[in-house]
């Protein structure tokens, strides 16, 4: 086949399309307050799993027929937000967005929809990423972890504060279920705090573990913890699945249990991967409990 774009032939327009993209959770490694106390700060340490938000504009292309916006309410309030503050205007154009993150499961959904718009936006006005820009409009929208950076990190959601960076050295294989139904975070947010203030020794010291376990790059320690935090919200947001998963735990030489503390999965969390023949009994194992199993790798390690 001849080229058709050499000397003295111009190349076809193909329209510039800029994108931002931005991880999901498997809910939580640590979900509680910061330290025991009458007025508990919600404090989690999310778990980044490599399934993402993914947010696209193409400049000068013609929206489509009609139909529902592509970006979702709180990723237009994003939008809008993010002009104001830089005074700009969105040019003509058309957005675009997928996900693979699964709505009010706890997979912090509707946050990488926000920061994958950001991110799109910072591209676009050819702009530097600013974390105080994204946390200012995370802000005014919604409670959020910290799915805006790429490493783990101590994080208040309600007050969008950070409180440590804990870095990439810890990675987990997982296998995991999303229960039925979905978790109103605003809604049991009363309740948390009221288990917080009965329980917070015990969280204190969960947390404590956990922090070591980073410091010392050892993952084996922070399933542990994880497992304690998971136990802990399992006394006030229960999961159907949960008894059953932490039971078999050894059976699986599963070094922990994670769950999405306001949303509905439940799963194992893995050092080294499991091979083929233990994800088919885990597979198996799920599906007694009704459930399909899904395999991913959190974390960055």
């Amino acid at each position: 086949m001849r080229d058709r774009t050499g000397p003295g032939v111009a190349a076809p327009d193909v329209p510039r399309v800029v994108s931002g993209v931005c991880h999901g959770t498997l809910g939580e490694l640590y979900q509680g307050p910061l330290r025991a106390g009458p007025d508990p700060d919600i404090a989690v340490v999310s778990f980044p799993v490599a399934r993402h938000s993914r947010v696209s504009f193409t400049p000068g292309a013609v929206p489509g027929p009609a139909s529902p916006p592509p970006l979702g309410e709180k990723a237009a309030t994003a939008a809008r937000l993010f002009l104001e503050h830089y005074g700009l205007r969105l040019p003509p154009g058309r957005w675009s967005a997928r996900s693979e993150l699964r709505v009010g499961v706890g997979m912090a959904s509707s946050t990488a929809d926000i920061v994958a718009t950001l991110r799109c936006l910072f591209r676009l006005f050819a702009l530097p990423y600013d974390t105080e820009v994204v946390v200012g409009v995370l802000a005014a929208i919604e409670r959020a972890d910290s799915v805006f950076l790429d490493e783990f990190a101590l994080y208040l959601s309600g007050r969008h504060r950070l409180v440590r960076r804990l870095g990439t050295d810890i990675g987990f294989h997982t296998a995991f279920v999303t229960e039925p139904g979905t978790v109103d975070t605003a809604a049991v947010t009363p309740l948390l705090l009221e288990h917080y203030r009965r329980r917070g020794d015990a969280y204190e010291q969960c947390l404590t573990d956990l922090l070591r376990g980073f410091a010392r790059g050892d993952a084996a320690a922070v399933a542990r913890a994880a497992t304690t935090s998971a136990a802990l919200s399992q006394e006030v947001l229960p999961k159907a699945t949960f008894e059953s998963v932490l039971a078999h735990r050894e059976r699986f030489g599963a070094d922990g249990v994670f769950v999405a503390h306001t949303g509905c999965l439940t799963g194992y969390l893995f050092v080294r991967r499991p091979d083929s023949r233990a994800r088919s009994e885990l597979s198996a194992f799920f599906r007694s409990l009704g459930h399909r199993c899904s395999f991913a790798r959190g974390g960055y390690g």
